[in-house]
């Protein structure tokens, strides 16, 4: 006989398949390639319109095999243990850690490192930072998951996927993107077969009209931004590798969004799974950064203004190594920059309730 939860698995999975039939549409396919859970993800697996393929995971805010058992524990609270997680890469392709200090040292600290921090910066108050190495899995407040990853590399995953539904797959990249690089290497086509790339990533032009803690790391180091400068070896060659359609989610826009108390009450009003996740594990007072590409990705007249650009990343490893390089689409030295969609400002009310509804699903 099946398990209660296993009855309740099924009645979700049918509930989605019903909503999506109803439309008279496919849903989307889907791949999320991030460094944690967290309610961007949770929007993604909510939205009755996608199929959500697999969320590959990558070192970033935390080390990658933290991220997975993160991600694996709030699937099982959700009950979407049907999605297959995927564990990446632990470390980029060339930065690392010991030349990330020697750099701070000689052009001054970053704000934020991710798994390298060894100290929260004054403004994070979730108290929840365990600085440790690699193959440590800190104790999670939500319990350590029992299910497990799928045992193969995320490069893999997301090239046998793209390759079994050529130009259907969207990948969704909220986190560094050393999977996206590797498996541009591991196949010379992966990127072409994709429907399209979205990510959050880069910064080109902060509002300098509004000094939060958050924008002043931008309005003195403004095209730095922690996705595209932890590997930017892995930036250079995602953006070259020939994608039919690249969306770009910078920081910039992301400044005018705000995950307030109210906002995030508003959310998870429903007391159902995911809501309770998130009211539990997803703590107000950042920007909604992950979260704006997520619904960008779900409904693209969120982007209220979109330019083209041609855009690149700096690898030299001096004073601008990781920071983006952009010109007028088209102007660019030549040497294989794509144009790709810059997201210049959202529609802040309509991702709010977005996010709103998903979560409370």
């Amino acid at each position: 006989m099946p398990t209660l939860a296993l009855r309740r698995l099924a009645l979700f999975a049918a509930a989605l398949a019903g909503a999506a039939s109803s439309s008279g549409a496919p849903r989307e396919k889907v791949i999320i390639d991030q460094d944690g859970g967290g309610a961007s993800v949770l929007m993604v697996v909510q939205a009755p319109t996608v199929e959500v393929l697999g969320i590959t995971e990558v070192t970033g805010d935390a080390y990658v095999k933290e991220s997975v058992a993160r991600v694996l524990r709030m699937l099982e609270l959700v009950g979407r243990t049907d999605i297959p997680v995927v564990p990446g890469a632990t470390f980029p392709l060339v930065n690392s850690e010991e030349e990330t200090r020697r750099w701070e040292a000689l052009y001054g600290k970053l704000t934020w490192k991710g798994a390298w921090m060894d100290k929260l910066p004054a403004y994070d108050k979730t108290n929840v930072l365990h600085y440790h190495g690699p193959d440590v899995i800190a104790p999670l407040a939500e319990g350590m998951p029992t299910t497990k990853p799928l045992n193969e590399a995320a490069a893999a995953f997301l090239v046998r996927k793209v390759e079994e539904s050529p130009g259907e797959v969207s990948i969704l990249a909220m986190g560094p993107f050393t999977n996206l690089a590797l498996a541009c290497r591991l196949d010379d086509h992966f990127a072409e077969r994709a429907k399209q790339l979205v990510i959050m990533g880069g910064s080109f032009n902060p509002h300098a009209d509004k000094e939060d803690v958050f924008t002043l790391q931008f309005l003195n180091s403004p095209r730095e931004e922690f996705n595209c400068r932890f590997d930017p070896e892995a930036v250079k060659i995602m953006l070259h590798a020939g994608w039919k359609k690249i969306t770009v989610i910078p920081f910039d826009p992301c400044v005018r969004t705000l995950t307030t108390p109210g906002l995030l009450k508003r959310a998870t009003a429903s007391g159902r799974p995911a809501a309770r996740y998130a009211a539990a594990y997803c703590p107000p007072g950042f920007p909604l950064w992950d979260e704006a590409a997520a619904a960008v990705l779900l409904d693209p007249s969120i982007a209220k203004v979109t330019t083209r650009l041609a855009m690149d990343i700096d690898i030299n490893h001096g004073g601008d190594y990781g920071a983006i390089l952009s010109w007028p689409a088209g102007g660019g030295p030549g040497l294989g920059e794509p144009d790709v969609g810059v997201v210049r400002e959202l529609d802040v009310p309509k991702l709010e309730q977005l996010y709103c509804d998903l979560l409370n699903r």
